[in-house]
């Protein structure tokens, strides 16, 4: 596999990826909001009731997970029908350790 091919790869998988969790952020936010009528909570507050913390990192894990995942396959079927083979390297996610 060439070392441009790899590059190219990368360029490819980060940018849509980058995008992606930007994008997802923005709706798991917009939904938050248009759900409770209040304003996405801050975590980080210790004013911040623990239970809208936990169902926020919950709901935005979720969502952004979630693209994340769709995000994988449409790159690899892009990929794949361009240079009809697999990717030269394996998508990561925020799990993998």
């Amino acid at each position: 596999m060439a070392l441009t091919e790899k590059v190219m790869w990368k360029i490819y998988a980060g940018v849509l990826g980058a995008l992606t969790t930007l994008i997802a952020q923005k709706l798991v936010t917009k939904t938050w909001e248009a759900a409770t009528g209040d304003p996405a909570p801050d975590i980080n507050d210790p004013e911040t009731p623990v239970a809208s913390a936990i169902i926020w990192a919950a709901a935005s894990g979720l969502g952004v997970g979630i693209s994340q995942l769709v995000m994988n396959r449409y790159v690899q079927r892009r990929w794949m029908a361009n240079f009809a083979r697999v990717g030269p390297s394996r998508l990561r996610t925020k799990l993998d350790f």
